[in-house]
């Protein structure tokens, strides 16, 4: 450890972090849904079961982008 440090280029105040790709959140999904992720991680020879998750929703909405502008409940009964 030095005696001294240069913190004459230094900057004051709170550290703002670039804005982030993803968003860390909560959400509850069955336990055999996630399972089915995380057995294609595994047999694929690893990865991340998030990611595959995460890629599995934006095909989703890809293949809904017809019905996008339909309203939400619309979309869900159509189902």
């Amino acid at each position: 450890m030095r005696k001294e440090y240069d913190f004459s280029q230094g900057k004051r105040g709170a550290i703002v972090p670039p804005s982030p790709r993803k968003t860390r959140i909560t959400i509850r999904i069955d336990t055999k849904t996630l399972n089915w992720f995380r057995q294609q991680v595994h047999e694929a020879g690893g990865g991340n079961y998030q990611t595959l998750i995460n890629d599995a929703l934006k095909n989703h909405i890809k293949a809904c982008e017809g019905e996008i502008n339909k309203p939400f409940s619309l979309m869900i009964k159509s189902r």
